[in-house]
């Protein structure tokens, strides 16, 4: 099983693709996505779902897991993170992969066995889960990953 994990973001979206296959997890490929502000809303939008599906095309994963969105104070934030991670999962319609949805809480449990797990923590466990010589940078990154792993971990293979 391949699966492409998604942090969404419209400045960074951060993408990981985890393989489970011999009871192992394994990175298969990772990095992100950026645009900038002075990009008009639109296109920033459009740079995320073309360079997404190239990422799909180049690594033909089964499935797609995406982080949901975090709504805390800064709804203008919240507002354009859901608009980049409504294009992502645009991307995963129009290449035809399942795509399934983890709140942070929950990606943090199952990674690291505890649900308020701090950024650095969750680091720490996917580079040891993926036998990374480095964690991956930025942290957008390395949460894709996790959110990868979680996907596989939550459909059942275990390892």
């Amino acid at each position: 099983m391949r699966v492409i994990g998604i942090d969404p973001g419209t400045a960074i979206t951060g993408w990981g693709v985890v393989e489970f296959n011999h009871e192992t997890l394994k990175s298969i490929d990772f990095g992100y996505i950026t645009t900038t502000p002075e990009q008009p809303g639109a296109e920033r939008l459009k740079k995320i779902y073309e360079d997404l599906l190239v990422v799909i095309k180049n690594t033909a994963p089964d499935d797609m897991a995406i982080e949901m969105i975090f709504f805390n104070i800064n709804v203008k934030t919240a507002l354009s993170v859901g608009q980049a991670r409504g294009v992502c999962l645009l991307a995963a319609a129009i290449a035809n992969i399942p795509a399934h949805e983890y709140n942070t809480s929950e990606v943090k449990s199952i990674i690291t066995g505890y649900g308020r797990a701090t950024k650095s923590e969750v680091a720490s466990k996917i580079k040891e889960l993926l036998h990374l010589e480095e964690t991956p940078k930025p942290d957008d990154v390395t949460d894709a990953l996790a959110i990868a792993a979680t996907h596989i971990i939550q459909k059942g293979k275990t390892f």
